[in-house]
């Protein structure tokens, strides 16, 4: 389905440039209380937002817009987009509204949604908003606008949802944490959730200032997290992205785990737990050497569309519960709705306490397969899917690789560039042939 302006994780861009301006977002949010209207006489929205300085203006635009429509709305302030998730479910309301641009630098910002059950949408609803975009807005009189209020204990009662999702006898006391929240939504959530269960807790990533959102620090750049882990003597390190729905974990080694080794942890302390798994759901880009680890244990690995919402989609297709993506969005649907930096930490330091294990132990002898992975801008007026180039090299390269490696090639939804992935067993191998093909792109 083509779509004018929603990615794979809604609506993305830089901030003053189209659609990322206040007059879209009046027209955005007027769109989708008119969608709303369709099926609820009276609606009301959550709206969320991250630390960006911009996240000021975006929510007053959706707020009007919204309003407008003669739809209520409720205000967050700061929360990480999970905790939007959950308190959308919570408060009963119809639709959840996050402004942030995830893992993005400051300069970005967006809008994404969540259904009353805390759910992704689907495409189908998307392309309603998009076709509500394009009609004549119809203005609700004076007397049915909608009413606009602050939700006070946003904070507190999303604490205390992340604490109740692991084993109420689970206690961290005598562990040492750094927490980086990035300098995000998470900054004033995360320290408290894993303090209160009796961490011992260094900050790093955690005073915004509305500029610094991923500026050095969090789960996209770990290297912070790293240092600062080797420096305290700390047990772990947790890095969240700006929306925190991304978990990247460092050990006092200063080894860095991605979510694809921390989706492997996950499956493996429910199987100790004596939890059937029939299968868990990756991406495309899910390493090899974790689906052969799992297919070991009699866990079959099923690859979805890059983005948490297809891992989702494919989960709840097949009624299984685990899944997420190497860039840390990890999905336990017993325990949340949508992927959840903080809860998906908890449930790996609940597995490291069970099992008296630490995680590179848990860990033992799943070692990742090196990938290469290049952005590639496309020239002007190439159509990649029609290039004999790039068909003739990648054919060349999956001959070469065999069954001992993966090629992958995609388009970005949030940026115009084209990706290129190989995956081999040795690191100069994956290279090399990626090089070849990010050449051919343009050739």
């Amino acid at each position: 389905m083509s779509r004018t302006y929603f990615g794979t994780d809604g609506i993305r861009g830089t901030v003053g440039q189209a659609p990322i301006t206040p007059d879209f977002m009046l027209r955005l949010g007027h769109a989708v209380g008119r969608v709303l209207k369709r099926t609820a006489k009276k609606a009301t929205v959550l709206i969320g937002k991250d630390t960006r300085i911009s996240g000021y203006m975006i929510e007053s635009a959706l707020e009007a817009g919204f309003a407008s429509a003669g739809v209520d709305v409720m205000m967050t302030g700061p929360l990480p987009t999970p905790g939007v998730a959950y308190l959308t479910r919570a408060l009963r309301v119809d639709l959840g509204v996050v402004i942030s641009a995830s893992h993005n630098p400051f300069g970005d910002n967006g809008v994404k949604f969540f259904s009353s059950r805390g759910e992704k949408l689907p495409d189908e609803w998307e392309a309603a908003v998009e076709a509500a975009l394009e009609e004549a807005p119809q203005w609700v009189d004076s007397a049915a606008l909608g009413k606009v209020r602050r939700v006070d204990d946003a904070r507190g009662r999303y604490i205390e949802f992340c604490k109740s999702t692991i084993a109420g006898e689970l206690t961290l006391k005598g562990l040492k944490l750094v927490v980086d929240g990035a300098h995000g939504a998470a900054y004033h959530v995360a320290p408290d959730v894993f303090h209160e269960l009796g961490a011992d807790i260094t900050c790093i990533g955690c005073h915004p200032n509305g500029l610094n959102i991923n500026a050095g620090v969090g789960a996209t750049a770990p290297a912070a997290l790293v240092e600062k882990v080797k420096e305290t003597g700390a047990d772990y390190g947790i890095a969240l992205d700006g929306d925190a729905d991304r978990l990247q974990m460092v050990d006092a080694q200063g080894r860095l785990f991605n979510g694809d080794e921390l989706l492997y942890v996950m499956v493996a302390d429910r199987l100790a737990q004596g939890q059937r798994i029939e299968g868990a759901v990756g991406t495309l880009m899910t390493n090899m050497a974790v689906e052969l680890a799992l297919r070991s244990r009699d866990v079959g690995l099923v690859r979805a569309k890059v983005g948490d919402r297809y891992v989702l989609e494919e989960l709840s297709a097949r009624g299984w519960l685990l899944g997420g993506e190497g860039s840390g969005h990890l999905l336990a649907l017993d325990k949340h709705t949508t992927g959840d930096g903080i809860v998906s930490a908890l449930q790996v330091l609940q597995a490291v306490s069970r099992s008296g294990r630490s995680l590179a132990q848990l860990l033992e002898g799943v070692t990742l397969f090196p990938q290469t992975l290049i952005n590639v801008r496309l020239a002007d007026g190439v159509d990649w899917k029609t290039s004999a180039a790039l068909a003739r090299e990648q054919q060349a390269v999956v001959r070469e690789l065999g069954d001992s490696g993966r090629v992958l090639i995609r388009a970005s939804g949030t940026e115009p560039v084209l990706r290129v992935m190989v995956e081999a067993r040795e690191a100069d191998v994956a290279k090399r042939c990626a090089q070849r093909l990010a050449d051919a792109v343009n050739a």
